[in-house]
């Protein structure tokens, strides 16, 4: 049988049997439109998170106190041999490749201004945060760089504390009470929403010597570090931490690099992408099941055909792959309809709602109809090699 027989054959028959070719087609569509639409919305998710992680600044370390084999968010100050220090932030401050350093404390405290009040989240910080959280201030100034010990009562306003606290007044030169303290406004921050579950707009910024005071801390509970460009991290991580233990005599502390959270961060979200993507492989699953059903009925429709073909010399093996050809014609064709819907539904979702990020991968899109062809081989199998060894002359006689 020459090929362009073959060809003619397995796709006259797709074709001869428009609405069961449909219907089977249809099911691996509706499978693989899930498996694309479903990872499309958790490599969304995965680009959005990422993103929203490092809008706060790239090339930082993070240094919390306490030893810890795994990392998280910093908590409560921890009872650690040594306290994480404002001398040992500026220290870290001078080594080779740091271009900037943010000791910092962080807690809950009342903001007062005339009669109204608002409690919030504190974070007392040092004068460098514009560069290395990558907030900059829309009114004013940050906070300048006092000495430490001697730092001024001044406070920078998130733009969420700002605007329910003072409205439409113009914040600078205002006074507020904060943890029963009056400091001076300076500055009001750019609008930078949440991350890890703060809210960087509904917040203040005050001087971490003055939070330390107030929080009545006698260790900072993180520094980061801004490191030059370029610069390995891993190897700078290793030198901060030779660096700190002949400081406080032992390893009581965690040093975390941008790169390792970004990591563990990527693996949790890529695990949430093929979870869902998962999800939608029981639909083609499901399709796969549809493929194998039409066929087996397929055979025992034709069996006739099947005779005759073989009566006029075609063998075992030309019977047997031109049932697999159907079969992977109607996945294929199945996968390409699935491959449009799901792509489309998702750029139509993101239109829709903008708010729900969604990104089609096309490794997801490949493998998918990749999948989508292998299943329609795998169901094909069973019923063309029944049909390949049915006998030529008992085959004629079911007519």
């Amino acid at each position: 049988m020459l090929l362009d027989d073959f060809i003619k054959l397995a796709l006259g028959s797709v074709i001869a049997h428009r609405m069961r070719s449909f219907l089977t087609a249809l099911g691996i569509a509706v499978g693989i439109a899930a498996v694309v639409l479903l990872t499309s919305l958790g490599e969304g998710i995965h680009k959005f998170v990422l993103a929203e992680f490092t809008q706060f600044g790239t090339h930082l370390i993070a240094i919390t106190p306490g030893k810890a084999s795994t990392f998280g968010i910093s908590g409560a100050v921890i009872n650690n041999v040594r306290p994480l220090s404002l001398e040992d932030a500026e220290a870290l401050g001078r080594l080779p490749r740091i271009q900037a350093v943010v000791p910092m404390v962080q807690g809950n405290a009342s903001v007062e201004y005339g009669k109204r009040t608002r409690r919030t989240m504190i974070f007392g910080t040092g004068s460098e945060v514009p560069s290395v959280w990558s907030m900059k201030p829309t009114m004013g100034r940050f906070l300048p760089d006092d000495d430490t010990t001697h730092a001024r009562p001044f406070a920078v306003l998130g733009s969420k504390v700002r605007k329910e606290l003072l409205g439409d007044i113009n914040p600078l030169g205002q006074r507020v009470r904060i943890g029963g303290e009056s400091y001076r406004v300076i500055g009001v921050m750019e609008s930078k929403g949440t991350l890890l579950g703060f809210d960087l707009d509904d917040a203040v910024y005050i001087p971490t010597q003055k939070a330390m005071a107030m929080f009545d801390q006698e260790s900072l509970m993180e520094v980061d570090l801004l490191y030059t460009p370029g610069t390995d991290s891993e190897v700078l991580a290793e030198r901060i931490k030779k660096f700190l233990k002949q400081r406080h005599g032992s390893e009581d502390f965690t040093v975390i690099t941008q790169d390792q959270m970004l990591e563990t961060l990527g693996d949790a979200l890529n695990i949430l992408t093929l979870a869902v993507g998962a999800l939608g492989g029981i639909s083609l699953l499901v399709g796969g099941v549809g493929i194998l059903t039409i066929m087996t009925i397929a055979v025992t429709e034709r069996t006739a055909e099947i005779g005759l073909l073989r009566a006029l010399g075609a063998g075992k093996r030309q019977i047997l792959w031109l049932f697999i050809g159907e079969a992977v014609a109607l996945a294929a064709l199945g996968g390409l309809a699935g491959l449009t819907i799901g792509a489309g539904g998702a750029w139509l979702l993101g239109v829709a709602v903008p708010a729900l990020p969604t990104h089609t991968a096309w490794s997801y899109v490949l493998l998918a109809e990749a999948i989508s062809i292998v299943i329609g081989l795998a169901a094909g199998v069973a019923p063309a090699w029944r049909a390949a060894g049915l006998d030529p002359i008992e085959a004629l006689r079911s007519e």
